[in-house]
């Protein structure tokens, strides 16, 4: 069985890449990583991802309207919002775009991994 592919978009490189790296070594997923949206949405076409963790704060088009189109391209694709600050609007505006789950940063490892699980069955 191939494994299952989490594509991560946040404008933080380092913590993009530190998180596929744990996700990768901690679990059975492997991980792509994009610092904007429209390079996410490229690897979304591209790779099929089976799941996507979006920050709302990117450059250019934000998380939300990313979310929104990475909806409209693979609607199956589970989606979880992921930012530095809480915002009960914000989450509201994500999950009504379709996001499964909002989770602040920093990112507690195991709750992520507990919730990819549930995703990814």
């Amino acid at each position: 069985m191939a494994k299952k592919t989490v594509l991560i978009i946040d404008d933080e490189e380092q913590f993009g890449k530190l998180l596929k790296l744990n996700l990768e070594a901690t679990t059975e997923y492997s991980g792509l990583v994009a610092t904007t949206g429209e390079e996410g949405l490229r690897l979304v076409q591209e790779h099929k991802p089976d799941l996507v963790l979006l920050d709302i704060m990117l450059p250019g088009a934000d998380g939300l309207e990313i979310l929104k189109q990475i909806k409209a391209l693979a609607p199956q694709v589970p989606v979880a919002m992921v930012t530095g600050v809480w915002n009960e609007q914000e989450a509201k505006k994500a999950f009504a775009a379709g996001a499964f789950e909002y989770i602040t940063k920093p990112v507690h490892l195991e709750y992520l991994k507990t919730a990819l699980l549930v995703k990814l069955l």
